[in-house]
């Protein structure tokens, strides 16, 4: 036999195998920390669409948790992938550096809402990109405290799980952690400003001096928190606070960047500049990138080796969001997302008029979310998510829950779905919670 045929004949008696057999390699073979929602495993996709290695047809409302914003597969990142892998696939930015590294740089520096001159540097997930934005921020005020929220998701690895505002799953039994991290309540349709407030005012009194205090970062929607979109108030006195206090605000756009909200960032909401801005997910469609974007002078803090990283700017992945750029602007996902997020908004509404489990129905744009609730109690019912949630995957629809007492339903659906798909989850969707 050829030798290449027997490899691929090899290839293919590996891969072959139903949903349940590899379900059982996998738990003998991965580590249980590395929480797996499906048993079944993904074959092909297009778009808003996978079907599993039996064949099985799913509608994706999950997009990766919101990496996909447009879709699986998209044609023209196909390309960009393909026509960057024909020329080379690394050579580390800071060895050998490449020009789509830069171009790509100078586009998110023309875009990110950031007063005066900005610089860009790429890394390669959401948690590095947030380490990096308080490397620079402790760098350039020399100081070393950092101010998070209740609730907040900045990230798995040591430093942004410290920064991480809930216990379970993401930071029992991985401590100690990083000192001079300090929390507040955030300030959401669930916690007052003035308590908030409150709580800062407290934080500067008995625990740390704010001259002190290198940034505050936070998330415009907290993400895994339960996509609980911040006010502007609070953007604008948090602003006004670290104006005060020389402190860095960094914005964590990691899940509300590139259209998700309505916006190509979320803070456009708002009408307030933070100095730094936190980037990934559906930045490079699919393909793995980060980005922090600051002020110029804020950037240049750091001395030369004291950011970067083997695989930070991946060629192939800024082949990617260059494309991902170019798709959002000719496909309009901004005003695409605000479309879709009022469609669903209006299930859920319809539905909720039926349904004394269904609680709060948070939306901005097309980041969207659903509680359910004890009727009797109003208290958080995440069986009853957990519930809505294997019902509609049951009916080939993949939802996420979300939320600091996991009983919030979360929307991630690519931007780019066609309306004829959006329509048959709504009906599953609709099925489900009635």
């Amino acid at each position: 036999m050829n030798a290449n045929v027997k490899a691929e004949s090899d290839a293919m008696a590996l891969e072959a195998g139903s949903n349940a057999q590899w379900h059982a390699r996998r738990l003998a073979a991965t580590p249980r920390g590395v929480g797996v929602m499906g048993d079944f495993f993904i074959d092909h996709a297009k778009n808003a669409e996978f079907w599993d290695i039996e064949g099985r047809r799913y509608i994706d409302f999950a997009a990766g948790i919101a990496v996909l914003n447009t879709g699986h597969v998209h044609p023209r990142v196909q390309a960009a992938i393909a026509q960057q892998l024909e020329r080379f696939t690394h050579s580390c930015f800071q060895v050998v550096p490449y020009t789509q590294y830069v171009s790509l740089a100078e586009r998110l520096n023309a875009m990110v809402p950031i007063d005066g001159p900005k610089k860009t540097a790429f890394f390669s997930t959401g948690a590095e990109a947030v380490e990096n934005a308080i490397k620079i921020a402790r760098f350039h005020t020399q100081r070393s405290g950092v101010i998070a929220f209740g609730g907040a998701f900045h990230g798995r690895s040591l430093f942004a799980v410290a920064l991480t505002g809930k216990v379970q799953p993401y930071k029992a039994g991985f401590g100690p952690f990083a000192p001079e991290i300090y929390h507040v309540p955030f300030p959401c349709h669930c916690a007052d400003l003035a308590d908030t407030q409150f709580a800062m005012e407290q934080l500067f009194k008995c625990d740390i001096d704010p001259k002190r205090v290198a940034a505050i970062i936070f998330e415009p929607v907290q993400g895994e928190g339960g996509f609980n979109p911040i006010q502007t108030a609070a953007v604008q006195w948090l602003r006004a606070l670290c104006d005060e206090h020389g402190i860095v605000l960094i914005a964590d756009e990691v899940q509300t960047g590139f259209a998700r909200t309505g916006k190509m960032f979320a803070m456009e909401h708002h009408g307030v500049s933070p100095e730094i801005v936190t980037l990934a997910k559906s930045l490079a469609g699919g393909t793995t990138l980060s980005a922090v974007v600051g002020r110029a002078n804020i950037m240049d803090a750091p001395n030369p080796g004291g950011l970067g990283g083997t695989y930070a700017g991946n060629p192939l992945a800024v082949a990617a969001a260059h494309a991902v750029l170019d798709v959002m602007a000719e496909e309009h996902l901004c005003e695409r997302a605000q479309v879709l997020g009022a469609r669903l908004v209006t299930h859920l509404q319809a539905a909720k008029a039926n349904s004394p489990a269904m609680g709060d129905i948070r939306a901005l744009g097309a980041m969207v979310a659903c509680d359910f609730v004890h009727p009797s109690t109003g208290a958080p019912d995440a069986d009853r998510a957990k519930q809505v949630q294997q019902a509609a995957l049951k009916m080939g629809l993949l939802l996420l829950t979300c939320g600091v007492y996991g009983n919030a339903i979360r929307f991630l659906f690519p931007l780019t779905i066609e309306d004829s798909v959006f329509a048959e989850a709504m009906l599953i969707l609709d099925s489900v919670l009635a």
